[in-house]
């Protein structure tokens, strides 16, 4: 199939499909006679199992660990299982220092009086060294 109908099966853009080639995440597509791209269905499997892992917050090196996973018969599932918790304490992380953000912000607009006064509690933090910056 050419790289439109790839896209399609894969949710995937062509733009995104020939990234992924040009720095080998997936194999290079074979080419037609008249120069096109044309993808097997283990190519758009790989796609689509890429597509997936992004969904869930792989980077691109994470998912060429998860794509050498699937093709390794002889894989153990210990190492995708790492993997993935892995992936799920760093999102963690972020999502607390997330929260930590939305309170401060929430924090910082709470001591701003929103009058029509140039006096602004927010430009002041912000305007703060690191540190200083109330609580």
């Amino acid at each position: 199939m050419n790289i439109s109908a790839a896209a399609d099966q894969s949710g995937l853009s062509a733009k995104t499909i020939r990234y992924y080639e040009e720095i080998g995440l997936i194999a290079p597509a074979a080419r037609a006679e008249n120069g096109y791209r044309q993808y097997d269905s283990q190519a758009v499997d790989d796609l689509q199992f890429i597509a997936r892992a992004r969904e869930v917050g792989f980077d691109l090196q994470e998912c060429r660990q998860l794509l050498d996973l699937l093709r390794d018969p002889h894989r153990q599932s210990r190492h995708a299982q790492k993997l993935v918790l892995e992936k799920s304490q760093h999102l963690q992380q972020r999502i607390d220092q997330l929260v930590a953000m939305q309170r401060e912000l929430h924090a910082m607009a709470e001591r701003c009086r929103g009058d029509e006064g140039p006096d602004c509690a927010i430009l002041e933090d912000l305007a703060a060294p690191p540190g200083a910056h109330h609580r």
